[in-house]
């Protein structure tokens, strides 16, 4: 693991503490820098955190504040609350 890994799991941890608080733009604020550091680096968003933030929006997800999560056969829908994105993920 790189100081770039390590610099956007160390944001994206500051984005869900920021909407633990309420202050979504300031989450908004860390996963755009954690966005961009993986571009400058060439690195990208460890998979497990991207699903943590919007596309659309930019807004750190958290189910119940920031994002609706359901169950559908055979996916995951999740629904930004800020934007009305929505996102649709498989599972077995």
């Amino acid at each position: 693991m790189g100081i770039p890994t390590e610099r956007i799991e160390r944001l994206f941890a500051l984005a869900g503490e920021a909407v633990a608080d309420g202050e979504p733009d300031r989450a908004r604020k860390y996963v755009a820098r954690a966005r961009r550091i993986a571009e400058r680096n060439r690195c990208g968003v460890p998979a497990a955190l991207s699903r943590r933030a919007c596309d659309d929006c930019g807004v750190y997800l958290r189910p119940g504040a920031t994002s609706r999560v359901r169950l559908r056969p055979g996916r995951v829908v999740v629904r930004c609350l800020e934007c009305g994105a929505t996102a649709r993920y498989p599972f077995a």
